[in-house]
C-alpha cells in the first residue's frame, strides 16, 4: 500500500532524516505538495528533500511513472551509512610509517620532525606521505607501533592559567626590563639559563643548561655541586671561548630567582651582558630552557646522580638535542643555526 499515514516530526538541524520524515515526503508529494512547502513543514533545508526525492524515486509500471517511495529512500539511506566511514590509507603508506618509526625510536625524532624532513629532504613524494595530525591518529587507532606511552609530551602537556607574583628576592633586573629582541627573538646573542638537578644529594653534580633564544642552541655545562660560585665560574669558562666577540654572542642571559643565579649580576660588571630575572613562579617566561631541559629528562631522569654520566655521555645528549630538526626553523637542525650565525659574526669582524 503506497499511502502512510504521518504526522509532523520535528526535525532537529544537522539531524539526518528519519524514516517517519521519508513518510510524509512520500504524502505530500501525494497531495501535489512542492519540495520548499515540504522542506518548510519538517524544519530542514529545500535541497535536502530533492535530494531525499531522487534518491528514494523508483520506476513502476515498465518504467512509465516515477514515484517517491519512503522505503525505497530509507532503504538507500541505510545502504549508504555502511560505507561512510572514514577510510585510512595507511597500507598505501607504509615506507613512510617505516622510516617514521626508524627515526622515532632509533635517533628519538618526533613525529613532526619526521613529517617535515621527508619533506624538505625529498626523501618522499607528498602523496607517499601523511600529515602529523593523521600521524598522531594511527597512535590513537593502535595502528603505528609508537603507542601514546611513547608520546610523554602528549600525555602531560595542559594548559595552565599563568599567576604572575611578585619577586620576594630581587637579584637583578626584572624580565619585564628586557629589550623587544630578546622577547621576539629576533635578534641572535639572548640566553635563557637553568640549573638541572640529578638528585637532591648535595654532593652531587648539576648541569648548567643554556639556550640560544633565535636560534635554539641547547648546551649542557656540568657544575660541581649547586652553588653560585660554581654557576658563576662556568659561565665565565664558556664565555671566554669566545675571546673577543663574548659581548656580541652573549647579549642577555635571562634566568629565575634560585639562589644558584645570585652571582650572575656581577657578569655585568665584568661585560657587556645584560642579566635578566623572571617573575617567581614562572617557569613559562623561560619556556624554551625548561622544554629542553624536559628533553634530556628522557636520557636523565629525576633522582639519578648526573655524576654517574660521564663527559661523553653529557655530549651525545646535548649532540641528540641540537641535530633535531625543527618545524619551527624550517626542519634545519638547531646546530646549522647557530653556526651560521657565528660565520656571519666573524666575517664581519674580518
Amino acid at each position: 500500500m503506497d499511502h502512510l499515514y504521518s504526522t509532523t516530526i520535528e526535525h532537529r538541524k544537522g539531524q539526518h532524516l528519519s524514516f517517519e520524515h521519508r513518510v510524509l515526503i512520500q504524502t505530500r508529494l501525494k497531495d501535489g505538495w512542492n519540495p520548499n512547502k515540504i522542506a518548510k513543514e519538517i524544519g530542514c533545508a529545500p535541497n535536502t528533500v530533492r535530494n531525499e526525492i531522487k534518491r528514494g524515486t523508483v520506476v513502476l509500471y515498465k518504467g512509465n511513472i516515477l514515484r517517491y517511495k519512503a522505503t525505497a529512500g530509507q532503504a538507500t539511506y541505510e545502504q549508504n551509512r555502511q560505507v561512510c566511514c572514514r577510510h585510512y590509507d595507511f597500507p598505501e603508506k607504509v615506507d613512510f610509517i617505516s622510516f617514521v618509526e626508524k627515526k622515532f625510536f632509533k635517533d628519538g625524532w618526533s613525529l613532526d620532525a619526521c613529517v617535515g624532513y621527508a619533506l624538505k629532504e625529498g626523501l618522499f613524494t607528498r602523496g607517499q606521505i601523511v600529515c602529523t595530525k593523521t600521524l598522531y591518529s594511527y597512535a590513537d587507532l593502535g595502528l603505528l607501533g609508537i603507542k601514546n606511552i611513547h608520546l610523554p609530551e602528549k600525555l602531560r602537556r595542559s594548559s595552565k592559567r599563568v599567576k604572575i607574583l611578585k619577586n620576594k628576592r630581587v637579584l637583578g633586573r626584572s624580565i619585564e626590563e628586557r629589550p623587544l629582541e630578546a622577547n621576539d627573538r629576533s635578534e641572535f646573542g639572548h640566553w635563557g639559563v637553568d640549573l638541572v638537578i640529578g638528585s637532591k644529594k648535595k654532593n652531587d653534580d648539576t648541569l648548567l643548561t643554556m639556550l640560544e633564544r633565535k636560534t635554539r642552541e641547547y648546551w649542557m655545562i656540568r657544575v660541581p655541586g649547586r652553588n653560585p660560585n660554581g654557576v658563576m665560574a662556568a659561565l665565565t669558562a664558556i664565555r671566554s671561548q669566545y675571546s673577543e666577540h663574548r659581548d656580541t654572542i652573549f647579549k642577555t642571559i635571562t634566568t629565575d630567582n634560585g639562589s644558584e643565579f645570585s652571582m650572575l649580576s656581577e657578569l655585568e660588571d665584568l661585560s657587556k651582558t645584560l642579566v635578566y630575572f623572571a617573575h617567581s613562579y614562572t617557569s613559562c617566561e623561560k619556556g624554551s630552557v625548561e622544554r629542553h631541559n624536559g628533553l634530556i629528562r628522557r636520557f636523565i631522569p629525576k633522582g639519578k646522580r648526573i655524576d654517574s654520566y660521564s663527559d661523553e655521555q653529557i655530549s651525545q645528549i646535548e649532540t641528540w638535542c641540537n641535530s633535531l630538526p625543527r618545524k619551527l626553523l624550517g626542519y634545519r637542525t638547531p646546530d646549522d643555526f647557530f653556526e651560521n650565525e657565528l660565520d656571519w659574526i666573524y666575517s664581519c669582524v674580518a
